[in-house]
């Protein structure tokens, strides 16, 4: 126990406990995409909403589900541990996908607006304590001080992606044609059966969990250094005694508790926080001055938020998966049979598959081709990997601007541009390349982000970490929203052809949007190179030094 201080026996962990934890991430996933994946449909067909209105409400919710995480992993980190949060937020998913099943079967119409919503809010609250947490939760089923669990730890990530992909493509394949096809209640009360399955099985495995202990409000410490840094704002480098290099509850590995960090040389204004004067000779206060290790802590958390805000367009791009897509293919021609339509909602899919199909080739292929070339045992790094993905994500929104100018046209050509319900004679199957494109995005970005904001997080905000990444995606989805609202102001009062982003598409010039995201994302992804190119990686003393830069 002395250099881990999890609560567990050493026969604990490993890939026979985080499997029980990987199935109810999965039942998980596949209940937010069986409710997300077609909602924008049941707010414009059931609800009546106009486009633009349902795609905000959309992005709204997915934003406001996306950034309860960071209450869910605080918690979970400081007060309850992660074990007893997920346990929590299962229940009241459960009780959010009941009251969801209720809302679209027994409720009339005219109150139906409100119970939904209110569903699915309760939704959200559920997967603020799921998702800071549950990943984090498996991870820590692997012991870095262990060799052979450190390995099977490095693919982890990638294997619990497939995972989260698997409940997404099923949700997509199955729960979306149900709903559309036999029925709105009884495709949600598939997705409380899911839950409702997936929480009997994560109480089967309790026996073999590593459970860490909360260890205190993990902000306690940076904020610490915060106040210490501007209590000693005026005092220079010279006129200091030393640097405080005690800390307690140090540990070399993965356990909770505090790694003993390498002081590096960046972020320098908050070394002052470390510094020892003549007040500190009496007796140490943690508010004034604070260890190496603390001060390390903090840069690692600043270095942090850069990155966090240049994926910010990256949520932006992913946002339109789910709505102008799914707008796109509901008015383009999905015959399969005489007697069967591909609901448009169900293209997802590709995306879904493309992540499948590309984590194994990254896995089997791109990493050991890449270790060649570059020595590293990754192949690529973190930072890299991110890079690619904000790069896919920029193609992403060229193709599908491209696609909607074929599209207009098609329409224009039949006479169909003031006739948004009728049936584009163009194949569906044109909006695939966009599709792919955005879930290759998806697999090199969000993969990088799960890897590096629990790496590179101090180990006692790891679930915080887990949030943090998590809430680029409900940032993005916010601030999908507002551009939505932007364009419409600006394009509706220039004049001109109307508004981009009115409910006929056929008219209204949805392409010019696409082209704004696109440019917007290359002019992110310029920010992105630069700021990664000045990102430090962890150092921890033991390991003898960090990862290589950008």
């Amino acid at each position: 126990m002395a250099q881990n201080s999890t609560l567990e026996k050493p026969s604990r962990g490993g890939w026979k406990s985080a499997i029980f934890i990987i199935f109810v991430e999965v039942a998980e996933r596949f209940a937010y995409y069986g409710v997300a994946g077609n909602l924008f449909m049941y707010l414009t067909k059931v609800l009546g909403q106009p486009t633009a209105t349902a795609a905000k409400n959309v992005n709204t919710w997915q934003g406001v589900s996306a950034i309860f995480p960071v209450v869910g992993g605080f918690l979970a980190d400081s007060y309850v541990g992660r074990y007893k949060t997920i346990l929590f937020s299962s229940v009241v998913y459960l009780i959010g996908l009941i009251l969801l099943t209720v809302a679209v079967s027994a409720v009339p119409l005219q109150l139906r607006h409100t119970v939904f919503f209110v569903a699915l809010y309760i939704l959200s609250i559920g997967e603020g304590g799921h998702k800071p947490c549950v990943q984090t939760f498996a991870a820590d089923q692997f012991d870095e001080n262990i060799p052979s669990e450190k390995l099977a730890k490095s693919s982890f990530f990638n294997w619990w992606y497939v995972g989260i992909v698997c409940g997404a493509t099923a949700a997509v394949l199955v729960v979306i044609y149900v709903e559309d096809y036999v029925g709105w209640s009884f495709g949600f009360g598939m997705l409380a059966v899911a839950v409702a399955a997936a929480l009997v099985v994560f109480l089967v495995g309790s026996w073999g969990y590593r459970r860490q202990a909360p260890v205190g409000s993990p902000f306690t410490r940076v904020a610490q250094v915060v106040v210490a840094v501007f209590r000693k704002r005026r005092l220079s480098e010279r006129e200091a005694r030393g640097v405080c290099s005690e800390d307690e509850g140090l540990v070399g590995g993965g356990g909770a508790g505090v790694q003993a960090l390498s002081r590096t040389s960046q972020f320098r204004f908050l070394d002052k926080a470390m510094m020892i004067d003549e007040k500190d000779d009496e007796k140490r206060n943690p508010w004034r001055l604070c260890s190496v290790n603390q001060v390390e802590e903090a840069k690692l958390v600043l270095q942090l938020v850069p990155i966090w805000l240049s994926c910010l367009m990256f949520a932006v791009v992913i946002a339109q998966l789910g709505t102008y897509f799914t707008k796109q293919g509901s008015t383009l021609n999905r015959t399969i049979t005489p007697k069967f339509q591909i609901p448009p909602a169900s293209f997802q899919v590709i995306t879904g598959l493309t992540i499948l199909i590309s984590v194994l080739l990254y896995e089997r292929a791109l990493i050991p081709l890449s270790r060649a070339l570059t020595g590293r045992q990754s192949g690529i790094t973190v930072l890299q990997r991110i890079g690619t993905g904000l790069a896919f994500s920029i193609l992403t929104m060229a193709v599908a601007a491209f696609v909607e100018s074929r599209r207009v046209s098609v329409a224009r050509e039949n006479g169909l541009l003031d006739r948004p319900r009728s049936v584009v004679p163009m194949a569906v199957w044109w909006l695939v390349p966009q599709y792919v494109l955005c879930g290759l995005s998806d697999v090199f970005t969000v993969v990088g982000l799960q890897e590096l904001f629990y790496e590179q997080m101090p180990v006692g905000m790891r679930s915080v970490g887990a949030a943090a990444y998590i809430t680029v995606t409900g940032v993005g989805s916010f601030l999908s929203t507002g551009l939505i609202s932007v364009v419409q102001w600006i394009s509706g009062v220039s004049g001109g052809g109307g508004e981009w982003l009115g409910d006929n598409i056929n008219r209204a010039g949805l392409e010019y949007f696409y082209w704004v995201l696109a440019g917007m994302s290359a002019v992110n992804l310029c920010v992105y190179v630069c700021v990664a190119k000045r990102f430090v990686y962890k150092r921890v003393e033991v390991d003898g030094g960090g990862t290589p830069p950008f």
